[in-house]
């Protein structure tokens, strides 16, 4: 007994189960608040309400608004957007895409011109970089001039589309323009193959725009067309051509020349069926000449089902050659044309002439 009451009186102490029952509820309670916070952050935050972002006064007693921004992304050929804005006329105007437009130039590949060729380029490439997108640039060229040109065109920025084509030209060839048109028919069968939707324009390496130019042609919905200010280089000359308008109407096309304030006019347009002036469909009394320079068109009546149906089997040159059939879809009816600016009363477009093709060194006369 005395062996018992000294194990139970003075001997070790018995471990109590007060301090498990601690231990316990402590790591429970830790597995509860790593459980629910695991799970909430899961949750979504809570997020203010843009359009309710009340002003803060900031300091200096200046109220500062609270917003949120967001940025969409342009998607290229969906011309699909989504903005948000506080102004609604702005809104609906960055909504609405604009027209893509398709700028063809086209190259000359004498000596002369190859030498000039890439400051050309570049101050070309200079000036459509101001104009606001989409805008798609064609240049076009000989086979043998493409490797310094296609590094010229990579260090642009700009979207652009390098065509090449080995046919051989001769010196007299080239300057009978015969080069030049086969440049253009390579363009447009490149626009109507892969169905680029757009307002096309030529635009030569000698000329010079106003910026606002651009504008005004992406609202051509057929044909459009403009005064074009001609001058050649060694000679104190100014040739202006382009079409006679009546507000926005075209009714003619003209030639000045300024330095002798000499006029020409040609194909005046005169009512069809009788009726008239000024009602019905306007068609020309003459085929005037016109430069591929002075005028735009939409790209969709190059692949127009009625294109083929204008000729028949006799003339199938005139279907074929694209550059011929716009020329002359421009000039069979007025009604279509839509003068740029309104009243085709302002020079937007100056060319310079190239350098002419007969300042060649003796003996190329041909290319290659």
């Amino acid at each position: 007994m005395g062996s018992a009451a000294l194990d139970h009186a003075g001997g070790r102490p018995k471990k109590g189960s007060g301090g498990s029952q601690l231990w316990k509820k402590a790591l429970l309670h830790s597995s509860l608040c790593f459980v629910m916070g695991f799970f909430t952050g899961f949750a979504p935050s809570s997020v203010s309400d843009w359009r309710s972002a009340a002003p803060v006064a900031g300091a200096g007693g200046l109220a500062v608004e609270s917003s949120h921004l967001l940025r969409t992304q342009h998607s290229v050929g969906a011309g699909n957007r989504t903005l948000l804005t506080h102004g609604g006329a702005a809104a609906a105007e960055a909504a609405t895409p604009r027209p893509l437009l398709v700028v063809v130039t086209t190259t000359e590949s004498t000596p002369t011109a190859n030498g000039e060729r890439a400051a050309m380029l570049t101050r070309m490439a200079h000036a459509l970089l101001l104009v606001p997108p989409p805008l798609l640039w064609v240049v076009v060229e000989a086979a043998p001039d493409v490797p310094a040109t296609a590094r010229l065109l990579r260090d642009t920025g700009l979207l652009y589309r390098h065509l090449t084509y080995k046919d051989n030209f001769t010196a007299a060839e080239v300057a009978a323009g015969k080069e030049r048109h086969h440049q253009r028919n390579a363009a447009l069968e490149h626009i109507e193959r892969h169905r680029l939707a757009g307002v096309v324009h030529f635009a030569g390496l000698g000329d010079v725009f106003q910026l606002r130019f651009f504008d005004q042609i992406r609202q051509i919905s057929t044909f459009g067309a403009w005064p074009v200010a001609r001058m050649s280089r060694g000679e104190r000359k100014v040739l202006v051509q382009g079409p006679a308008c009546s507000a926005s109407k075209v009714i003619g096309w003209f030639s000045r020349d300024l330095s002798s304030s000499t006029t020409v006019s040609t194909g005046q347009a005169t009512p069809t069926g009788g009726a008239p002036a000024g009602a019905g469909a306007a068609r020309p009394s003459s085929t005037p000449e016109i430069d591929v320079h002075g005028f735009a068109f939409n790209s969709s009546v190059l692949w127009d089902p009625e294109r083929w149906g204008r000729y028949p089997t006799s003339e199938p040159d005139k279907s074929q050659d694209s550059i011929r059939f716009v020329q002359q879809v421009v000039t069979e009816d007025y009604s279509k044309v839509k003068g740029i600016p309104s009243d085709c009363s302002e020079i937007m477009v100056w060319r310079v002439d190239a350098p002419s093709s007969s300042r060649q060194t003796p003996g190329n006369n041909n290319r290659r």
